[in-house]
C-alpha cells in the first residue's frame, strides 16, 4: 500500500486517465474529486463490503431453501397439433 501524505489541491495520477484530487481536508474527514473514464468502475469500499456480505447471505439463504423445492420435471405448455386425417 503506498502512503502519501497531500494537501488541499494537490493530485494524483492513477494509470492512464484516473486523476484523485484533494478537494478539503478539515475535522470531518477528506473530500476527494475523482476524474475517470465512464469505463472505471468507483465504488466505496464500505459499499463493496455490504455487496459482499449481501451476496454471501443471499446464497446461504438459497442453500438453505434449496431441499424444500420439489425435484419435478417442467413440463412445457405447448400443444401438439393432432395428426392430419386421410380424406377420401
Amino acid at each position: 500500500m503506498l502512503i502519501l501524505s497531500r494537501s488541499e489541491g494537490d493530485v494524483i495520477h492513477i494509470g492512464d486517465g484516473v486523476r484523485l484530487v484533494v478537494l478539503s481536508c478539515d475535522r470531518k474527514g477528506v473530500r476527494l474529486g475523482i476524474d475517470a473514464p465512464r469505463d472505471v468502475r468507483i465504488l466505496r469500499g464500505e459499499i463493496v463490503v455490504d455487496v459482499e456480505q449481501e451476496n454471501k447471505r443471499a446464497m446461504t439463504a438459497q442453500k438453505e431453501w434449496l431441499h424444500l423445492a420439489p425435484a419435478t420435471t417442467i413440463r412445457s405448455n405447448v400443444v401438439e397439433s393432432p395428426e392430419p386425417t386421410k380424406q377420401d
